[in-house]
């Protein structure tokens, strides 16, 4: 299945497929890494849509993955919520390093606020593979769970992305 005016295609001459990328001369030419790995974050917006709500664990683990899965350092992100769990803006607010990432309750606090957001669900990536909570990870989960509903806004999960899983706190009774 090929699509002409996609800007991405893959090449099925060969058994490992090769990755282009159109350049602004409209010619192709072989993608770096980086390059598929911003391509695939940009594909994740697709799957949750602004103009639906948030109501699918697999599309958002799935959307989480694909923002943070291939990341050499870790990094926090949230997914802002409306009051129908309409997405109101992803935002990377926690970048660390290969092992650990600051997260600010305050911050998160102050942004909920001024986004006007009823909920929110937060991700950050492990590196090193294991998709194992650590007791940092579960103490500030349960941190930034009071510090939000202080002001009325709900931590609805806490999800932990590897390169090839994910694993939900909420749904692991860890929320």
């Amino acid at each position: 299945m090929e699509n002409q005016s996609a800007a991405l295609s893959y090449d099925n001459m060969n058994a490992m497929p090769a990755l282009y990328v159109r350049g602004p001369s409209g010619r192709y030419r072989l993608a770096s890494d980086d390059m598929i790995l911003a391509a695939g974050r940009m594909a994740a917006e697709s799957l949750l849509p602004q103009s639906q709500p948030v109501d699918n664990p697999v599309k958002v683990r799935k959307f989480f993955q694909s923002k943070l899965a291939g990341l050499g350092h870790e990094c926090a992100a949230f997914l802002y919520l409306d009051s129908r769990f309409k997405p109101i803006q992803y935002i990377e607010q926690g970048m660390g390093t290969i092992n650990q990432a600051s997260v600010y309750p305050r911050e998160i606090v102050k942004t909920a606020l001024r986004l006007n957001a009823a909920a929110l669900i937060m991700s950050h990536n492990h590196p090193s593979g294991s998709n194992e909570p650590s007791t940092a990870d579960l103490n500030l989960t349960q941190h930034l769970k009071k510090a939000l509903a202080l002001i009325d806004v709900r931590l609805l999960d806490h999800i932990i992305v590897t390169a090839t899983e994910t694993i939900s706190l909420a749904e692991r009774g860890e929320m």
